[in-house]
């Protein structure tokens, strides 16, 4: 018997909340590992920086492993380093970090201004979104995603950022209206590539550490500028943000946002009691249910996800490297296999 819809169409409706035959098999977060790289030819750190390698390395995660979507990029520094922070050099196993940050003063910021987001990484991540929607565009999702306004400041601004958020609010806004800015400009080019959902990751905006009010202040509204932008544009969002975001929900749920991914430390059903309009994506653990879990672990904890509600089932964060196209295999079958 013939699907009832495309991924692309199941996706785009269930997104809305709308009635889907079944569960879109998805991955909000990067997808990339070794043994999609061994299959498909194009590996890290190659496929950071080269459109082509980065295409086939994505499309790996359709064809090896089954995700109905594609999505780039495979790590969350391309942005500092378009700005000109220093990174260490990823590896084959291991993604790249930020290790040199750039803003210290105002002046600092403003000397960022006046970039082109045809260069660099920023311009290789928006080739390959383009590849990707030229190819598969008309069947499948094509994710573009980036860092958040929040955490771009911490990367660009460094350990001092933390501080001058709760000391020096007036430099703290005017580099998140910087950053915004930015990931506004960075969304619509995705758009313009191809990209028909954009996925916002903004690890180090803690509720935990942020709290209530700073959470409010310094997260919320930028948050929300982003995700306006890309309604305005008729594509979708995910927010996604790593520790235990429960008490933050509410707070995330008022940017707008199509759907929030949660990590393992939050419960699936306090999750969707938390949120009127978003839905909940995740939660499964990368490192002890996927990579080190085996595909009975995995039925297992996908069960209980879905039993507690999860809308869309997928990682609780972005997919260790070494994880198994087997175990990612049975998560992607458990999704298929659910009905709402």
């Amino acid at each position: 018997m013939a699907e009832e819809y495309t991924p692309k169409e199941r996706f785009a409706k269930a997104l809305k909340g709308e009635s889907v035959d079944r569960m879109p098999a998805i991955c909000a977060t990067q997808t990339g590992t070794v043994e999609q790289m061994e299959a498909s030819g194009a590996y890290w750190p190659d496929a950071h920086y080269d459109a082509d390698k980065m295409t086939t390395l994505a499309e790996a995660a359709h064809t090896a492993v089954g995700f109905e979507m594609v999505r780039v990029p495979f790590d969350i520094t391309a942005e500092a380093e378009f700005f000109g922070c220093e990174l260490k050099e990823g590896t084959q196993k291991q993604q790249p970090s930020v290790v040199g940050h750039v803003v210290k003063t105002e002046d600092d910021i403003k000397s960022l201004e006046g970039y082109d987001l045809s260069q660099k990484r920023i311009g290789t991540i928006c080739e390959s979104i383009k590849q990707l929607a030229d190819k598969y565009g008309d069947e499948l999702p094509i994710f573009g995603s980036m860092i958040g306004p929040f955490s771009l400041a911490q990367h660009l601004n460094g350990d001092d950022w933390f501080t001058n958020v709760m000391i020096n609010e007036e430099f703290g806004k005017k580099l998140l209206d910087f950053t915004t800015e930015f990931c506004v400009a960075y969304a619509k080019k995705q758009v313009e590539n191809g990209a028909d959902t954009v996925v916002i990751i903004d690890p180090t905006a803690s509720y935990e550490l942020l709290g209530p009010d700073f959470f409010r202040k310094f997260v919320l509204p930028y948050h929300k500028q982003v995700v306006d932008a890309c309604k305005d544009m008729g594509v979708g969002t995910i927010v996604h943000i790593c520790g235990d975001t429960t008490k933050g929900l509410p707070i995330m749920d008022e940017s707008g946002t199509d759907a929030i991914s949660v990590d393992q430390k939050v419960d699936v059903a306090t999750a969707k009691e938390n949120v009127q309009n978003a839905k909940i994506v995740g939660n499964l653990d990368p490192v002890e249910t996927l990579w080190n879990g085996n595909p009975d672990v995995i039925k297992e904890k996908s069960q209980e996800s879905l039993d507690k509600g999860v809308d869309f089932l997928a990682p609780g964060c972005g997919i260790v490297s070494a994880t198994s196209n087997e175990n990612l295999q049975t998560m992607v079958e458990c999704a298929k296999s659910w009905k709402y």
